[in-house]
């Protein structure tokens, strides 16, 4: 099994950020904050946030394939030969990275190192640069196993990544969850322009633990992240109600997320229109809920 990245969540917010803005009057966007922000502003953050969210979710997606394999070429293998082949990481990645591990056994702890050099364009047609670093602590099935993300002057798509993503399995009694925290994140474009980021959440698998089948996966998410661009503006997301991820459907299908942009506040409905279902579509609330427009996710 594997775990989903929840980044996507970060991405449909930011989107919408620019839909708010269009469609609330020109007065609101004078927020309390110092810090305004303008229509035009409001559609770059969101287009800008939309790249760099992909890009951190695109990282924790490498990282946790590499960490998967690595697991079955580990697990129940004790002084057996061990060959991953990363047969799926490099369906996404190509064959230009480089893919070393440190030691190269099943034992652990252990570094594996995703160097795509100074240009490396993946399959999937993203081009990186730079370097993932992952020290895992142990198989990241095994509860109590910690997988820590860095980067080396890592670029994807000319987005600049820094910052240390963790991942903890804290499973329990049958229970499969774990935290996923991220620390001193920043993200750079090539104009100059950024933000910092930080998060933290949990994440519980709730359906599909007692099969081998991936797809049959179903995560209930919580938490929150806090996103501040260098012109100011502070962005808060947090969960209402959990957050339900089903590894068949590329999008969120239930839950409710607040987003708070300084003293605005907007609320996103992911069970609408049909309440779990697979669809690419979530409402958006605010002014208590008097004003709302209809959202196609990415």
């Amino acid at each position: 099994m594997k775990i989903i990245s929840i980044n996507r969540i970060i991405v449909a917010a930011f989107v919408l950020l620019n839909t708010t803005f269009l469609f609330s009057c020109k007065k609101e966007t004078s927020l309390s904050n110092p810090n305004t922000v303008s229509e035009e502003q409001a559609a770059a953050y969101s287009e800008e946030s939309a790249q760099a969210d992909g890009s951190f979710d695109d990282v924790a997606d490498l990282s946790m394939t590499a960490a998967d394999e690595d697991n079955t070429a580990s697990v129940g293998r004790l002084n057996r030969e061990y060959h991953p082949d990363f047969a799926e990481l490099r369906a996404a990645i190509g064959l230009c990275a480089t893919i070393t591990v440190t030691p190269n056994d099943t034992t652990y702890p252990k570094t594996i190192t995703i160097d795509f050099g100074d240009s490396c364009v993946g399959l999937d047609g993203k081009l990186r640069g730079g370097k993932i670093v992952l020290h895992l602590t142990g198989p990241i099935r095994k509860p109590g196993s910690v997988l820590t993300i860095t980067f080396v002057d890592f670029y994807v798509n000319h987005i600049h990544l820094e910052g240390t993503k963790i991942i903890s399995n804290l499973s329990e009694n049958g229970a499969v969850k774990f935290t996923v925290q991220v620390v001193g994140g920043k993200v750079t474009f090539p104009s100059g322009r950024g933000y910092s980021y930080e998060s933290f959440k949990y994440k519980q698998q709730i359906a599909g633990m007692d099969t081998r089948i991936v797809r049959d996966d179903v995560f209930k998410i919580t938490g929150w992240a806090k996103i501040e661009f260098n012109s100011g503006v502070v962005i808060k997301l947090e969960t209402i109600d959990p957050l339900i991820k089903k590894l068949a459907c590329p999008w969120i299908s239930d839950g409710t997320l607040k987003i708070q942009i300084n003293d605005r506040v907007l609320k996103l409905d992911y069970g609408f229109p049909h309440n779990g279902d697979c669809d690419n579509k979530a409402l958006l609330t605010w002014n208590n809920g008097n004003s709302q427009r209809i959202i196609l996710l990415p």
